[in-house]
């Protein structure tokens, strides 16, 4: 229940949810139950009527309803005669159901707005904490599983969790209206009757024990097969090209069958309970008829026969509230089986947070430096004993071996990692103490993979600086290399470029990069190999767009075509995480070390 709690403090403030749909509620339970009451004294008015009547006495106690409206029926009689009464009995009837319906209308339509406020809630807070985690934290998590539970499992919550709200004000509300007139009509015959409900919860409560371990079961293996699929689909040219379609495919249709499997049996479970509890309820009422019938028939009681008619009547709907408490209560399990996993999102907690007592740069003056800094992953050593200083306005290259840790290197600067000892320093300033906004502000990162999104060219230049105008961006296009491949697409800069720019060449994707970090403009900037997947002849023009962005900027490149990067001010040569070599390009040939032998290796496999 702790779970269930927790999902109903996304429905906040829920009392201006919950008053108004108590008190609709409460009305439409009077009225409901009011239309079964009156079966008593419509029958009493109907054959009970004329010279040889008996006459209903007044009742004595103010809870016995069915006796004060039989007793105002048979003074209808005699006031406007047996078919006047029975006018009045009818439009009381008719009446009663349509307030009823009135109230049940608006009570469904406030707790409708009720759980789209409890999900839009949720679905808030989930994506907020995943958008506030660290980089680290998707790298260990399937991207597949995380799409799930924002969106499958947000759902189940919705229609298992959240509806039960509606179970949970109504059905005991009118439940307690049915008891409260059955003991009105026979104190002796509810008593009698009651037995049924700890039979039936017992039997619902075998039917649905195992219902929770099977929801969750069921969310993990509907996530793993997102996972598969968001695999096949980003990955549906290297399945063709290796013939692994077959492979592919069995490997989605065993998750699916697996899936399916745990959803029969979950379905089995859950569908056992309405017709269990219709069969109990059947039982008992054929009971009741059996002993109510015999105590009318003996007069061992006050129970008149029209009573008794009632009293069946309302019988009857009693297990229609009870069912639909069970039923509920056995499909709250895969809802708080849904809602732990969307939890365990909303309790995630980032690894890298703003210290308290970090304050925000407006700028960039002086010099990034980095003092013994070491990383590791928890497999193994990445970084050891780093020390480099980057002055403002300076080109640095890191060059190595693949493996040697400079992407790792890179990513520690913007704090999508933290350094295990040492520390980054930013104008002298631990940048721990510095404010992430603030310090990722003052960066522009091109990656060797062009992270684009399925949206028009203009937005994705401009994305992240929603105030940028038409020149503005052109002018950053232009700068990139990029604004006359723009204006020849079919819309110009309001091209949509696909999933992931599918629609644009890779030399293409990697300019409109560059444009988005040069309409930035800052002061320092991060490049990743951003030419090392490109043919020559978009490396030229992709090259050119980057010694345009980095002029009088603070650049950090790593580069795997050492001919990229031999004007650069300073070079790190790093290998199995360690500072081999550095220096300029010119006094690192003069070395011989691993520099020189990488430039020759590559001047050998261009010719």
């Amino acid at each position: 229940m702790k779970t269930y709690f927790r999902l109903l403090s996304f429905a906040r403030p829920i009392e201006k949810f919950a008053i108004p749909y108590v008190l609709c509620m409460l009305l439409t339970v009077v009225f409901a139950t009011l239309n079964l009451a009156l079966l008593a004294p419509l029958l009493t008015t109907l054959f009970n009527s004329g010279a040889d009547a008996e006459p209903v006495p007044r009742p004595e106690s103010w809870t016995d309803v069915v006796g004060y409206l039989s007793y105002y029926s048979q003074r209808a009689v005699e006031a406007y005669g047996t078919l006047g009464a029975l006018k009045i009995v009818c439009a009381t009837i008719v009446v009663s159901v349509l307030f009823a319906n009135v109230f049940r209308y608006i009570s469904q339509r406030i707790m409708e707005n009720l759980k789209i406020h409890t999900l839009l809630n949720l679905r808030r807070t989930v994506f907020n904490n995943v958008m506030d985690l660290h980089t680290g934290y998707f790298s260990n998590q399937r991207k597949g599983d995380i799409i799930s539970k924002i969106s499958a499992d947000v759902q189940v919550v919705q229609f298992s969790v959240t509806a039960t709200l509606q179970v949970v004000f109504k059905e005991p509300l009118q439940l307690f209206a049915y008891l409260f007139m059955l003991f009105s009509i026979s104190a002796k015959l509810t008593l009698f009757s009651m037995l049924v409900i700890p039979v039936s919860a017992f039997v619902i409560s075998i039917i649905v024990k195992r219902l929770k371990q099977q929801a969750t079961q069921s969310q993990q293996l509907y996530g793993q097969m997102i996972s598969l699929l968001d695999e096949a689909l980003s990955g549906i040219k290297i399945i063709k090209a290796f013939n692994a379609t077959q492979f592919t495919k069995k490997k989605f249709d065993d998750e699916n069958v697996r899936y399916s499997s745990l959803g029969r049996r979950m379905a089995r479970r859950q569908q056992l309970g309405s017709p269990v509890s219709e069969f109990l309820g059947v039982v008992m009422v054929a009971i009741i008829v059996l002993y109510g019938g015999q105590l009318v028939l003996e007069g061992e009681s006050n129970l008149s026969a029209a009573d008794f008619i009632a009293y069946i009547g309302i019988f009857s709907q009693v297990m229609r509230p009870a069912k639909a408490l069970t039923e509920s209560f056995s499909n709250i399990h895969s809802g708080i089986a849904a809602g732990e996993r969307v939890l365990s999102l909303v309790d995630e907690e980032p690894a890298i947070r703003d210290h308290p007592q970090a304050v925000a740069v407006a700028g960039f003056h002086e010099a990034l430096k980095l003092e013994n800094v070491s990383f590791s992953y928890p497999s193994r050593p990445v970084l050891k004993n780093i020390n480099l200083q980057i002055p403002k306005g300076k080109m640095v290259a890191l060059v190595g071996p693949s493996g040697g840790g400079k992407s790792t290197l890179m990513d520690l600067i913007p704090r999508f990692i933290e350094p295990g000892e040492g520390r980054i320093l930013l104008d002298g300033k631990d940048i721990q103490l510095v404010k992430m906004d603030s310090l990722r502000a003052l960066m522009g990162i091109v990656n060797q993979e062009s992270v684009l999104f399925n949206d028009t060219i203009f937005n994705n230049i401009a994305f992240g600086k929603l105030e940028a105008n038409q020149e503005q961006v052109e002018a950053a296009a232009r700068i990139a290399n990029a604004h006359d491949f723009i204006i020849e697409t079919e819309n110009g800069y309001q091209t949509n470029i696909g999933d992931r720019g599918v629609k644009l060449s890779g030399g293409q994707k990697q300019r409109i990069c560059i444009a988005r970090a040069v309409l930035k403009n800052p002061p320092i900037l991060l490049l990743d190999e951003a030419t090392s997947a490109l043919d020559t002849e978009s490396e030229k023009l992709v090259q050119e767009a980057l010694n345009n962005l980095m002029k009088n900027r603070t650049s950090l490149v790593i580069a795997h075509r050492l001919s990229t990067i031999q004007k650069a001010d300073h070079i790190l040569v790093l290998a199995e995480g360690q500072v081999v070599e550095e220096g300029n390009h010119q006094q690192l040939m003069e070395r011989r070390g691993l520099y020189k032998r990488l430039i020759e290796m590559q001047q050998v496999g261009n010719e």
